[in-house]
């Protein structure tokens, strides 16, 4: 991933900053664990261009107000241990789960994060998207208010699914993809403790197929899913199947942690905010097909000027591996069940 040794030495430093996170038993050593791995993500995105720098620059300033906001939240906090009023508790727990969800990028609190994703290569967006979620989300699940999250979780699934429809960008776009899918995770953690880590984990592969195929044939635009970058378009169609899976259409693995969210939800009666959510990713799902067009429409006039693929090597053959998983996985899973 990163060939660099410097970056692979901040990489596991990361990674050891999210556990120290995720392990802790105080606030002091959870908010210590997000300032490591804060620290150590800044090298990872810097890749001596303009754009890297202005992206890490812009994390840094948005990362830091929520930590010094954090901060401020969990000294009040234990400076209400000692006090008598019931008040504010509640408050300081609204300000730590709002300074969290600044961090973790969910909406209304989510400016930061579009613009971020813009200027980073594929495998760093990977890392924003995925595991830079574990550690604020994990301290989320421990704070978690109702109304409040109510309405974060309509506004993540909203801003999401509207944000994406007006972008040319695929970095920008599975930004505005990442806030929507960081609201079904929020009404999964509120409906049971560990269904949002099942929904994670299918996003994290999910996303990681699809960076990977992007990042294999350098594409940032939408208007260079219209050439023709595939030896055959049955190879074009299959890969592109990716997106739809991310979506949640229902043929695809990717259907399915949104079918058991959709289940917890209209189990615990909460059919409003299920219809919202449900409706917004319809929305999702209509950006995803604009980007897969021309792999559909076996008709459509594409350029002609690219070269054959190679496709006996490993990244082919990776590719393969993980497009297969992601467009025809639900049809195995009543297999594993039924041997199960």
């Amino acid at each position: 991933m990163f060939t660099n040794s410097a970056k692979q030495m901040f990489f596991f430093i990361l990674m050891a900053g999210t556990m120290i996170t995720v392990s802790s038993n105080s606030w002091l050593s959870a908010w210590m664990g997000l300032e490591i791995n804060l620290l150590s993500f800044i090298p990872l995105m810097n890749d001596n261009n303009l754009m890297s720098t202005e992206a890490s620059l812009k994390y840094f300033l948005t990362q830091a107000m929520a930590s010094a906001v954090l901060l401020f939240a969990i000294v009040l906090s234990y400076l209400n241990s000692w006090a008598t009023t019931s008040d504010t508790p509640f408050y300081s727990d609204l300000i730590i789960t709002s300074a969290l969800l600044l961090k973790s990028g969910a909406a209304p609190f989510h400016f930061w994060f579009p613009n971020v994703m813009e200027g980073l290569s594929w495998m760093t967006a990977l890392v924003l998207m995925t595991w830079q979620k574990i550690a604020p989300l994990t301290l989320i699940s421990y704070t978690m208010q109702n109304s409040f999250m109510t309405l974060v979780i309509i506004t993540s699934t909203v801003v999401g699914s509207l944000g994406g429809l007006n972008q040319t960008s695929l970095r920008k776009l599975m930004a505005f993809s990442s806030i929507n899918h960081l609201g079904w995770m929020l009404a999964a953690m509120r409906a049971t403790e560990s269904m949002w880590l099942l929904y994670f984990s299918f996003y994290t592969f999910l996303s990681f197929t699809l960076t990977f195929v992007f990042d294999n044939f350098k594409m940032y635009h939408i208007n260079q899913l219209f050439n023709t970058f595939f030896s055959s378009k049955t190879l074009k169609v299959m890969l592109f199947l990716n997106l739809l899976s991310l979506g949640g259409l229902p043929p695809f693995i990717g259907f399915l942690p949104k079918w058991l969210v959709i289940q917890l939800l209209v189990s615990k009666g909460q059919y409003t905010l299920m219809t919202v959510m449900t409706v917004a990713t319809l929305i999702t799902l209509f950006f995803y097909l604009r980007m897969c067009f021309s792999a559909f429409m076996l008709n459509y006039y594409e350029a002609n000027w690219s070269h054959q693929m190679i496709t006996n090597n490993t990244p082919f053959k990776s590719m393969m591996s993980l497009s297969f998983m992601s467009s025809l996985g639900l049809t195995l899973v009543p297999l594993i069940h039924y041997f199960m």
